[in-house]
């Protein structure tokens, strides 16, 4: 990158059902923790980033919820953007809040994600992934779900109850016991690894620590998944403030605390049909290393998407932790657990912390900014400089539609 850019506020709320708060209380209580966590006032924005999904569906709230949302902030007059781009929303507008820095169009941006999916009627929560893949071409999803490996053995939960990305995943996850000989005991080390860490997450969603047999007795949703396997509906909010380096010293922020961004990466998905060539996050990583001038090897910790347990094994192989074909086995053995060799989602990933979609990729730059400062409490990984998020959305296919790829530094570590 040419101009170096620094993380110097974050927070976010706790992930869980708030029926009674509106999406704008929650987002203003993730920017006003933001401010204080930088020592900064909102009359200091230059420009806000806003991602959201549900909104437009669940609340009736169309076209300018950033607008609607961000002004009870203080945030107005300023150019406000509405981002809207899967589950990977909130990562995609810390990435254009970047590049509006980089441009040199403000000096200090600020990347807002907030969301409230919870809803009397669940059915209609789900329905907004129905949308998350070609909506005019279903039938490519239905031949899509046809061609992946193995049948279900078991029961799988009413459709009415689970995303159409449970039958996605389930689906890709069988392609892949197929081809590696991944099992479904490894799909449930990676969840009770997860829902271990997310006891240690005062803002986790579920905070109740699971054995391997808990997570394999737990009711199934789509084989080979159960529910504990699978991320939760819920509402949340998360922002960060980004600033650049010239910015960092004229606001006085206190550089030991601030974190560099060293590669911020969104990459669109493919539409091939052999799903045999690079992997999304694969191509993201690869462009996302190169920029910061690191690889795999190099990353202490990091926040992967994990939407179902599959999610995270299929991540780890794309981001280099292994080979392809050994996610299972390195969680399996330990080595993405904290005090494992290079620990995934100490938060609890999305599968317990919790998956409010527009605010979700937030949420990770938050965990990590918190480890990257030593700031992560009894999830702390030791000695953490730096950090990568991972952030993918939809489904175009055969393949993520959208995935974004961030890698953070301890600012210390430059000096």
């Amino acid at each position: 990158m040419t101009d170096a850019l620094y993380i110097v506020g974050v927070g976010s709320t706790p992930t869980g059902r708030f029926a009674d708060v509106p999406l704008r209380a929650m987002a203003r209580q993730a920017i006003d923790l933001a401010l204080v966590d930088a020592g900064a006032t909102a009359d200091q924005v230059g420009a806000a980033f806003f991602a959201n999904v549900g909104q437009s569906l669940l609340q009736g709230q169309h076209m300018i919820g950033g607008q609607v949302a961000l002004r009870e902030a203080g945030l107005d007059g300023i150019p406000i953007v509405n981002v809207e781009n899967a589950c990977a929303s909130a990562s995609t507008a810390f990435y254009l809040a970047c590049a509006h820095l980089r441009a040199g169009l403000c000096d200090v941006a600020l990347a807002v994600g907030a969301e409230k999916l919870s809803h009397p009627d669940k059915a209609r929560t789900f329905s907004i992934f129905d949308g998350a893949h070609d909506a005019e071409r279903p039938e490519a999803l239905l031949r899509f779900l046809a061609q992946q490996a193995g049948e279900a053995p078991a029961q799988a939960a009413d459709a009415q109850q689970r995303s159409v990305f449970m039958d996605i995943y389930a689906a890709l996850a069988r392609a892949h016991m197929a081809r590696h000989g991944t099992t479904q005991r490894q799909l449930a080390h990676v969840a009770a690894k997860n829902h271990s860490h997310s006891v240690l997450n005062p803002l986790a969603q579920h905070r109740v620590a699971m054995s391997v047999d808990e997570v394999l007795a737990a009711r199934a949703i789509t084989w080979p998944l159960t529910l504990p396997m699978c991320a939760p509906i819920g509402d949340g909010a998360a922002a960060a403030l980004i600033v650049r380096e010239d910015a960092l010293a004229r606001f006085g922020f206190d550089a030991k605390r601030a974190v560099r961004v060293r590669a911020s990466v969104l990459v669109s998905g493919s539409d091939r049909a052999d799903g045999r060539e690079t992997p999304i996050s694969r191509r993201a990583a690869l462009r996302a290393y190169a920029d910061a001038g690191v690889g795999p090897e190099d990353i202490d910790v990091s926040e992967v998407h994990d939407a179902t347990a599959f999610g995270e094994i299929a991540q780890c192989e794309h981001l280099g932790f292994c080979e392809p074909g050994q996610g299972g086995w390195l969680a399996e053995h330990g080595h993405t657990t904290l005090g494992g060799r290079q620990p995934v989602n100490p938060s609890g990933g999305l599968e317990s912390k919790g998956h409010p979609i527009g605010a979700t990729g937030l949420m990770q730059i938050h965990e990590l900014v918190l480890q990257l400062r030593g700031e992560a409490g009894g999830r702390q990984v030791a000695d953490a400089r730096l950090a990568l998020a991972e952030n993918g959305g939809g489904f175009l296919g055969h393949e993520e539609a959208a995935a974004t790829l961030t890698i953070l530094e301890q600012a210390a570590r430059r000096a």
